[in-house]
C-alpha cells in the first residue's frame, strides 16, 4: 500500500472518531470503506461477512476462510489485496485487531464455546495466543520509543499513569516499579472526578502515561486530551496504531491483547511495562542503585517475609 493510501486510511479512522456516541472505525473498516469501489458486489458481500463474523474468522487461515465461505483461496487473497494488504498475514492481523476492538466478554466466550475443543485444549489455545502476543512484542517493539520514554520520565517532575477498569492492574504495576526507582509516579484510583483533578494539576514538567486498548475507555482518552491542552507530554500503551490512545498521545507502543478468553490477555502489555522499568533503571543506573541500596538489607533480613515459628516443622496442626 502506498504512503498516500495509508494516509487516507488514517484520515478515515481519525475522522470517524469525531462522531459522538459512535465507535471509531478500525483500520480494517477504514480500508474496506476506501476500497469498496474496487470490489465487485460479490466480493463486497464476502468481505463484509468476514468482518461481521470476526469472532469466528480472525483465527482462520486463508484456506480455512475460503472453505467457510465456499470460495477458493485465491478469491480470498485477491480481496485482501484490493483492500491494500500485501499479504494475508497483514489482513489477518487487522482482522484480529478489529475483533478485539468490537469484542465483548459475551461474544468472546460465545465464539469459544462453538469450537470443538476440550477444556485442556482451550487452556492450551489461550497460552498459545499469549505466547504469540509476547513474541510479536519482542519482534516489533520500538526500543527507541521505550528509551525516549525513560529519558522523559527521568527529567519529569511527576508521572501520572492512567489505566482504568481491567487496565488498572497494569497502571499500578508501572507506577509501583517507577516509584521503587525513586520517581514520583502515581496510578490514581476512584471516580472520574478524582482522575480529572489529578490531570488538571499536571504541568509541562510532568508526563502522563495512558493505558487502554480496543475502542479505549472514554475517561482514559479524555485524560490524554486534557493533558495535551495543558502542554503535558503524553505516552500511550495500546494494541494498535489506530486506537484513540495511539492517535492522541505524543508517542506510543503497541502490545497485542488478542485472546480467545472473555478477557484481554495482558501478557504483552506487562512485557512492555517491564521493558519500561528496565530502561528507566539503566538510563541512570547510579540513581537506581542508590535508591535500591537501602532495601537490600530489608530484602535479606526484613520482617516483611513470612517465617515459620521456631520449633515448627511446617505442619498446620
Amino acid at each position: 500500500m502506498s504512503a498516500n493510501s495509508r494516509k487516507k486510511v488514517q484520515n478515515v479512522v481519525s475522522n470517524s472518531g469525531k462522531n459522538d456516541g459512535k465507535a471509531s472505525s478500525t483500520a480494517l473498516e477504514a480500508r474496506f470503506a476506501q476500497a469498496q469501489s474496487g470490489l465487485n458486489p460479490r466480493r463486497q458481500r464476502l468481505v463484509r461477512a468476514i468482518i461481521d463474523s470476526a469472532e469466528e474468522t480472525c483465527f482462520l487461515s486463508s484456506r480455512e476462510l475460503a472453505k467457510r465461505y465456499r470460495v477458493d483461496a485465491t478469491t480470498i487473497l485477491r480481496a485482501t489485496q484490493v483492500l491494500g494488504y500485501q499479504s494475508y498475514a497483514d489482513f489477518s492481523a487487522d482482522l484480529r485487531q478489529h475483533f478485539v476492538a468490537r469484542i465483548t466478554p459475551y461474544t468472546a466466550l460465545k465464539a469459544a464455546t462453538r469450537e470443538k475443543r476440550s477444556v485442556a485444549d482451550h487452556v492450551d489455545h489461550a497460552l498459545e495466543k499469549a505466547l504469540d502476543n509476547i513474541n510479536t512484542l519482542k519482534s516489533d517493539l520500538d526500543r527507541q520509543r521505550i528509551i525516549e520514554l525513560a529519558k522523559l520520565i527521568k527529567r519529569s517532575r511527576r508521572v501520572l499513569v492512567v489505566g482504568l477498569d481491567f487496565a488498572a492492574s497494569l497502571s499500578y504495576y508501572l507506577a509501583y516499579g517507577l516509584s521503587a526507582l525513586g520517581f514520583d509516579a502515581e496510578a490514581p484510583i476512584g471516580s472520574t472526578g478524582t482522575l480529572q483533578h489529578k490531570v488538571e494539576v499536571l504541568t509541562p514538567k510532568d508526563v502522563l502515561v495512558a493505558i487502554s486498548f480496543g475502542q479505549c475507555l472514554r475517561d482514559t482518552v479524555e485524560a490524554v486530551l486534557q493533558a495535551r491542552k495543558q502542554g503535558v507530554p503524553t505516552f500511550g500503551i495500546t494494541d494498535s496504531d489506530t486506537t484513540p490512545i495511539a492517535r492522541y498521545c505524543d508517542s506510543h507502543v503497541v502490545a497485542s491483547v488478542v485472546s480467545p478468553s472473555f478477557l484481554n490477555s495482558y501478557v504483552a502489555p506487562t512485557g512492555a511495562i517491564n521493558a519500561i522499568h528496565v530502561a528507566c533503571s539503566h538510563i541512570d543506573p547510579k540513581r537506581a542503585l542508590t535508591r535500591l541500596r537501602p532495601t537490600d538489607r530489608e530484602y535479606a533480613l526484613g520482617s516483611r517475609w513470612y517465617r515459620e515459628p521456631k520449633g515448627s516443622n511446617g505442619d498446620l496442626l
